[in-house]
């Protein structure tokens, strides 16, 4: 099945890519595998989207798909079906922290 994938700026920019990636994935459509195949095209994205260590996302990157936060679910829960169809890509958004003075 191919995914649809939309990275943020300064990571399209890193990966020299522009637009969104189409990823081929073998098997379940879960963030787990997405985000494996993505660092397999794309090595110089290793240890951005996640620790190389734990796995675990980086605290200030986001994954969203179908107008919802997928950050706090687990990496192998499946993708809603808009995402496995190709109809919704998946989100890879950059958070920002901020506040008052």
């Amino acid at each position: 099945m191919v995914i649809r994938v939309v990275l943020p700026a300064h990571l399209r920019t890193l990966a020299r890519i522009s637009g969104e990636v189409t990823l081929d994935i073998e098997g379940p459509a879960m963030q787990r595998s997405v985000l494996d195949a993505l660092e397999a095209r794309y090595p110089m994205l290793r240890g951005t989207l996640r620790d190389q260590v734990n796995q675990q996302r980086r605290p200030f990157v986001r994954f969203f798909a179908c107008e919802e936060d997928l950050s706090h679910e687990s990496p192998d829960t499946p993708l809603p079906e808009a995402v496995v169809s190709g109809a919704e890509p998946f989100l890879i958004v950059g958070a920002i922290a901020g506040g008052c003075d």
